[in-house]
């Protein structure tokens, strides 16, 4: 299992994450992203081609899994960012408090194991009037899919390294201390169970 957490799982995350209806999606929020970010789940740096380097001045990546690193490592590299990786859990953030303009979150919350306590630390990080961009999957509205969900929450998060499709994503935001004001959802191209997407931008209530 080891073997599989280090090397193929990050593999077939960053294949799963780079489907161009995940991609298109990415397109709508990264280029929102201003002044000091913090990416919390850099993951393979799929975002990085997004970031609008006239309003960015750095990014801080937040990525645990070394698998994932070294899949970013190109993509790092071909950057005009400046950009600094963090290699904690998202419940770790290193940063002092209000010192971050953006907090950028896509495909990640899924993941966290305690997503509202990095969700907290996200907020604290965050300047006044800085702003968390969003963009995940999450708990669909429709009855049949959610059961759906349900039934195959426990072995897919097994398999998938501890990836949730059954999370409430405006639900962790709120009782975590954010306010939505952009809140934009629906299915994606995609198996309905992994494709009901949230995304938009929160701020510290």
């Amino acid at each position: 299992m080891d073997v599989y957490n280090r090397y193929i799982l990050p593999w077939v995350t960053n294949l799963a994450c780079s489907s161009r209806p995940n991609m298109k999606q990415r397109e709508k929020v990264i280029p929102l992203a201003e002044g000091e970010v913090l990416e919390v789940g850099l993951g393979s740096g799929l975002n990085l081609p997004y970031y609008d380097t006239s309003k960015v001045s750095k990014v801080w990546g937040l990525e645990p899994s070394e698998g994932m690193r070294r899949l970013a490592h190109k993509r790092v590299r071909q950057s005009q960012l400046e950009l600094e990786m963090l290699h904690l859990r998202g419940e770790e953030i290193p940063l002092e408090s209000s010192t971050i303009d953006t907090v950028v979150v896509t495909y990640t919350l899924c993941s966290i194991p305690d997503a509202e306590r990095a969700l907290r630390g996200m907020r604290r990080v965050l300047r006044p009037g800085g702003r968390l961009l969003f963009c995940e999957h999450g708990l669909a509205p429709d009855e049949p899919v959610r059961k759906w969900q349900h039934r195959i929450n426990p072995g897919w998060r097994l398999l998938s390294g501890g990836c949730n499709v059954n999370r409430d994503i405006p639900g962790l935001l709120e009782s975590s201390g954010f306010r939505i004001v952009v809140d934009e959802r629906m299915y994606i191209p995609g198996a309905k169970f992994l494709s009901y997407n949230y995304w938009g931008t929160a701020v510290a209530d």
